[in-house]
């Protein structure tokens, strides 16, 4: 019965990721013109990390829209972008990044792969994981704020020389359906395809690089774990620390002595692993 439960539980979430991703990146007939969707829905963002230049996509990703208006002398949308993060944030966290984001859900499928030897984690873990807040500050923050033209304009420096997302959802198939795209591509675009390609191959062998390593909205979302009203809880009298937790953990988190930690994109494998039932979601009585 317990694995009946489980496995019940892994599918719920692989449904919601897919399902999401498929309502998100809805505007079919983007792909078979090789188009990208600029109706009304394009000004609103969505909670993953979605490309604005994927045909199908009919929201625009957070951390994109970001720096558009960093790097732009209008920001009357600046209050807006910050609001939804805060907003995602603050409710949520990094269940975003488990639940609700293509391209974690990209890696999710490629680690499904088998036959391959499996990794939780890339050699230097510890220092790699603070990657993706140096690439949220520098990146996405500081570049498009202050290296810009000679108009004041700065450029979204992650989206353009770093998101693997954009790549995949955006820039191939793009590339696919235009022949003048075709041929004006050269090194930049070679450049994104090399370390979508590296990211692809390493999901398959590690548990989401992409997002323990690179993701700025990962970086993000992650700084509300501790605060979010989506977080989890250990009940110390019934906890024996057995490690049970952090052997289920594919973030490899040491759950039981930091429930919160801004790593947990919120799968759940360690409340379904726990011998003892002492990892528990929030519940809404809770203070």
């Amino acid at each position: 019965m317990v694995k009946v439960i489980k496995k019940t539980r892994d599918k719920t979430r692989l449904w919601v990721q897919i399902v999401f991703t498929a309502v998100t990146n809805g505007y079919l007939i983007g792909f078979v013109q090789g188009k990208i969707y600029t109706g009304p829905t394009k000004n609103l963002c969505v909670p993953g990390l979605n490309c604005y230049s994927c045909p199908g996509a009919l929201g625009s990703c957070p951390i994109g829209s970001l720096q558009a208006v960093l790097g732009s002398r209008d920001y009357k949308f600046s209050f807006y972008v910050i609001g939804f993060l805060l907003l995602f944030g603050s409710l949520l966290g990094r269940f975003v990044c488990g639940w609700l984001c293509p391209f974690g859900l990209v890696q999710d499928l490629l680690y499904k792969i088998p036959f391959v030897k499996k990794m939780k984690n890339l050699p230097g873990h510890n220092v790699l994981k603070w990657l993706k807040y140096v690439i949220l500050l520098v990146f996405v923050i500081l570049l498009p704020l202050f290296a810009v033209d000679m108009f004041g304009q700065g450029k979204p420096w992650f989206c353009e020389y770093i998101c693997p997302s954009g790549t995949l959802a955006g820039g191939i198939p793009l590339v696919l359906a235009s022949e003048p795209l075709r041929q004006t591509i050269g090194f930049l675009y070679a450049w994104k395809m090399a370390i979508l390609i590296i990211l692809v191959l390493l999901s398959v062998m590690v548990y989401r690089p992409f997002c323990k390593y690179l993701c700025p909205l990962g970086a993000a979302y992650g700084l509300f774990n501790p605060i979010a009203f989506q977080r989890f809880e250990v009940e110390t009298a019934k906890c024996v620390k057995c490690g049970k937790c952090q052997d289920a953990c594919k973030m490899d988190i040491n759950v039981w002595e930091n429930p919160n930690s801004p790593e947990c994109i919120r799968c759940g494998d360690c409340i379904k692993n726990c011998p003892t039932g002492a990892l528990r979601k929030r519940r809404k009585n809770d203070k």
